[in-house]
């Protein structure tokens, strides 16, 4: 398979998922009685409504775009960081905490000082389970999984017996973070018709380019992908495999921390006890799989995601019930999932086309000399 073909098939893998999703969600909802082109309609009609809505569809995708970065950086060292949620949880608290405890400070000081405060807090979770993978060998996958529930109960513990009580407003939830320490600028707000729209969207544009500056344009961005494909080659070449995983992780955990500071400073303003990991954590993953790691595929993969949620309320009101209007998104991930089917399937796809041409092509030159043949006669 030629570079250019193996492009379009990779671009055409993620649209086939989504169209797949949308056709089998509407056959559950034809299968329970409901009109899915009534459903659908009422989705997009939801999402699109006004520009609160559309404002509301940037706050959903900011935090998503960070840990689809986070998971595509782990990724691309070879190896499955499913531990964004815990990450981007230490993020949103250690965010929160240093903004609530500088309530005097300007907004110059204190928003830096917080984003960085939960960009350290994330990178340092995800520390662990890359020095366990680069010195002792364990799976990553086991050990972010058992630490999400570890830095759960944690992240609540520091809540609820360890922060001032002057920043707690009721048990296990703490006061609003003001002005000064918000990602909320008043100028967007008014832009998008006063809804929770923040500088977090923006900030994870600007990290999106960054992500791919550094991973397409330099050395450790090239030891990064080298490290992914094969470890051993790459320790022959001089590369420190170990190191060069220990800091992937790093980075991983840092934009998963980043996305909780952006759940927590832009569309919070405050954090309160979680009873399960957050969801941005495992819908960043299947976002990362939908773009296909890449900057572009991830900014409209975090925006497909946001309008699902977002318009998937709406589809209450055509009369669909909340489980039917859920369901699209586990659909398309599905079939993310199964991507090697999807790909194997236009790859045969397009086997046949060639073969077919082929013997047409043989046909025609058969024909060409069987004629020749009888005009010799």
């Amino acid at each position: 398979m030629n570079d250019r073909s193996g492009q379009l098939r990779n671009a055409l893998v993620p649209i086939i998922s989504v169209v797949l999703g949308f056709i089998l969600g509407g056959l559950l909802m034809l299968a329970t009685g409901y009109n899915p082109l009534l459903g659908y309609q009422a989705m997009f009609r939801s999402a699109f409504q006004s520009s609160i809505s559309i404002g509301e569809i940037l706050v959903g995708a900011g935090p998503l775009i960070f840990t689809a970065l986070g998971f595509s950086v782990a990724n691309s060292a070879g190896f499955f960081n499913v531990g964004l949620s815990g990450q981007a949880l230490c993020g949103w608290v250690a965010s929160i905490w240093v903004a609530l405890s500088m309530p005097d400070s300007p907004k110059v000081v204190v928003v830096p000082l917080a984003i960085l405060a939960g960009a350290a807090a994330g990178a340092l979770a995800a520390a662990i389970p890359g020095l366990l993978r680069a010195y002792f060998g364990t799976s990553e996958v086991i050990v972010t999984i058992m630490m999400n529930y570890v830095l759960l109960y944690f992240a609540n513990h520091i809540v609820n017996n360890v922060m001032a009580p002057t920043i707690i407003s009721n048990k296990g939830v703490t006061k609003i973070v003001g002005t000064n320490g918000l990602l909320r600028e008043e100028w967007l707000t008014n832009l998008f018709g006063a809804s929770r729209v923040n500088m977090g969207f923006v900030l994870a544009l600007i990290f999106l380019v960054l992500v791919w500056f550094l991973m397409k344009r330099t050395t450790l961005g090239f030891e990064i992908r080298s490290v992914g494909i094969n470890p051993f080659a790459s320790e022959y070449a001089g590369m420190s495999s170990r190191r060069t995983i220990v800091i992937s992780m790093l980075i991983s955990g840092l934009l998963a921390g980043l996305g909780g500071v952006v759940q927590g400073l832009g569309t919070f303003g405050n954090y309160f006890v979680q009873g399960s990991s957050i969801s941005i954590g495992f819908d960043g993953m299947a976002v990362s799989l939908l773009g296909n790691g890449g900057s572009v595929g991830i900014l409209l993969s975090a925006l497909l995601f946001s309008i699902l949620k977002l318009g998937g309320q709406g589809m209450q009101f055509a009369g669909v019930p909340s489980e039917l209007a859920n369901s699209v998104i586990p659909l398309i991930i599905f079939f993310v999932g199964i991507n090697y089917v999807v790909g194997r399937a236009l790859d045969k796809a397009g086997e046949h086309k060639k073969e077919k041409k082929k013997r047409e092509v043989r046909t025609v030159q058969s024909l060409n000399h069987k004629q020749e043949g009888a005009d010799l006669e």
